[in-house]
Parts: C-alpha cells; sequence; structure tokens
C-alpha cells in the first residue's frame, strides 16, 4: 500500500500538481511600485515603436521593385519580430498596472512555447538570410536561378519546423519537472532559467541538456552564418576597386549587425556560467534580445538601406502632400 502511495505521489509529482500549483507569481522588473508607471510607459513606448517600425518594414518589402530573396526574407524577419515582441510585452505592461501578476500554469507554458518557438526561428532565418548574402555576392550570376521562390519558402518553412522542434522539446522538458513550494517566477516572463529554480529535484542533468540543446540551436546557424561571411569576405577582398568593395559590403552590414545583437545577448543568455548569473543582469540581457532588439531591427535595416529609404520616400512624400492640400483648403 505505502509503495503504491509513493508511486501515485510521484506520478502527480511529475505533472507538476504535488503542491497544487495553478499559476505562478512573476516578480517582474522591479521591487519598487513607484517605479512601475514609469516602466510602463517606457515599454509601452518601446512596443508601439517596435510595431510601427515592423508594419512599416513588412509594407515596404511587399512593393513590386523590392520582391527579391533579401527583402523576402526582411519580410518574414518583421513578422517574426512582431509576434515576439507580442509573447511578452503585452502581459508586462499588464503587471506594472496590476497587483495580479500572476500567470497561469497552462499560460506559462504557451508563453515559453511561443517565445522559444519564434526566438529558434529567428536563430535559422538570420542563417537562411546570410546564405542568401553569399549567393548574391560570391555567385551573382546564378543568384536567381538558385534563390528561387522555392528555394526562399522552402528555408523559411525550415527554420519554423526547426524552431518548433527546439520549443516543444524544451518545453516539454521543462514542465515535467516538479515544482514545489514557492511559486514566485524572479523574471518578467516566463524563460527556462528562473523555471527551473523552482524545481524541488536535482536539475543538473536537466541543466546539462539544456546547455547542449542551446549550443546546437546557437551555434549551428551561427556556424552557417561564419561560413557564409567567411566566404564573403573572401570574394570581396578579390575585388579591386574600393569603392565595389565598399558598396558590396554595405549589403551586409545591417544583417551582421542585427546577427551580432540577437546572438550576442542570447548567448549571454543562455550560456553563461552559474557564478556570473544574477537575477538582475539577466533580466537586462533578457529585455535587450526581447523587445529592443526587435525594436532596433526595422531601423538598422530602414537607415542603412538605400532600397527601403527609397521606398519609404513616396510614402512620406504623399503624406506631406495631403497635409499641405489640407491646410491649404
Amino acid at each position: 500500500m505505502y509503495s503504491l502511495l509513493q508511486m501515485e505521489q510521484a506520478e502527480e509529482l511529475k505533472m507538476g500538481n504535488l503542491t497544487g500549483i495553478t499559476n505562478f507569481f512573476l516578480l517582474g522588473l522591479s521591487n519598487h511600485p513607484k517605479l512601475e508607471v514609469l516602466f510602463f510607459c517606457i515599454f509601452l513606448v518601446i512596443y508601439i515603436i517596435s510595431l510601427m517600425g515592423n508594419v512599416l518594414i513588412m509594407i515596404l518589402t511587399a512593393e513590386p521593385f523590392l520582391c527579391t530573396p533579401m527583402y523576402y526574407f526582411l519580410h518574414v524577419l518583421s513578422f517574426l519580430d512582431i509576434c515576439y515582441t507580442s509573447v511578452t510585452i503585452p502581459k508586462m505592461l499588464i503587471n506594472f498596472l496590476s497587483e495580479d501578476k500572476y500567470i497561469s500554469y497552462m499560460g506559462c507554458a504557451a508563453q515559453m512555447y511561443f517565445l522559444l518557438f519564434l526566438g529558434a526561428s529567428e536563430c535559422f532565418l538570420l542563417a537562411a538570410m546570410a546564405y542568401d548574402r553569399y549567393v548574391a555576392i560570391c555567385n551573382p550570376l546564378r543568384y536567381s536561378a538558385i534563390m528561387n521562390r522555392k528555394v526562399c519558402l522552402s528555408l523559411t518553412l525550415l527554420s519554423w519546423f526547426s524552431g518548433n522542434m527546439v520549443s516543444l522539446t524544451q518545453t516539454a522538458w521543462v514542465f515535467t519537472l516538479p515544482f514545489c513550494g514557492s511559486n514566485q517566477i524572479n523574471y518578467f516572463f516566463c524563460d527556462i532559467p528562473p523555471l527551473i529554480k523552482l524545481s524541488c529535484i536535482n536539475t543538473s542533468v536537466y541543466e546539462m541538456q539544456l546547455f547542449t540543446g542551446t549550443i546546437l540551436v546557437i551555434f549551428t546557424p551561427f556556424s552557417l552564418i561564419l561560413l557564409s561571411y567567411i566566404c564573403i569576405i573572401s570574394t570581396i577582398l578579390k575585388m579591386p576597386s574600393a569603392d565595389g568593395r565598399y558598396k558590396t559590403f554595405s549589403t551586409c552590414s545591417s544583417h551582421l549587425m542585427v546577427v551580432t545583437l540577437y546572438y550576442g545577448s542570447g548567448s549571454l543568455i543562455y550560456l553563461r556560467p552559474k557564478s556570473t548569473n544574477s537575477p538582475d543582469s539577466s533580466k537586462l540581457l533578457a529585455l535587450i534580445y526581447t523587445t529592443v532588439t526587435p525594436m532596433l531591427n526595422p531601423m538598422i535595416y530602414s537607415l542603412r538601406n538605400k532600397d527601403v529609404k527609397g521606398a519609404l520616400r513616396p510614402i512620406l512624400g504623399d503624406r506631406m502632400i495631403k497635409k499641405t492640400c489640407c491646410h491649404e483648403k
């Protein structure tokens, strides 16, 4: 009878229901209530700028003269960034103005799944964008043949499929852990590192699996990006004209900046040693890759890209004309 009871408890423990945990409490960014209104205003502005910037990029890259593989991938990247920020920021804004900072057990699992799915998909999409630049620069005569519509769509679907598999695996691993005692997450969204700290068992084996999985997710696409840019730089250095080298490399500069921001902050979150992993620094890095980077991506691509600026100019011009006509009336 005793062994049967133990088996039942173990089964309940696996499901996370031994202590009746049905929700989690998100502690957020600060312990000072007076700062929360300020944080609400700051992140509301960031969210609006991010949404407007990425929607504008999606509209501009739908223009007929920008229907090339590079701008197709930029269109998809902007869509992912809109979804990515919408997974975390709206809930964070609500929590800033509410004392009820709870998120349900299933809500937490869903938030983690979509965050990991979108984040991993973006990692692989950035690798696809690097491959596009490699073909454009190293094999320009066959660019249209290689980077056709079918290939672009296949690379996009592959990045989403890879992100989905990574997310399903990691989310399933986390939510089969038993959560005992406190349900307070010292974070502003449901992420893996703060959640596994709530587990009442030894998570060293899981943490090793997480570390291995993170290395594969980050370094597999990053290795492809690195290999692409080694070939790109080698080709650029062979160009006789300095002006030609500058113009060619400028087509890659925006992508390189986004890769540095995204992979840099993501690696520091998931690959840092425990000894240097303080809650405040983790929150700051998480803010960079969940809110700041998606906001900066449209600015980086629009300010450093002549085609995007060219597509933006008629829109701004039309609006200015309409305003002038209204004033004249």
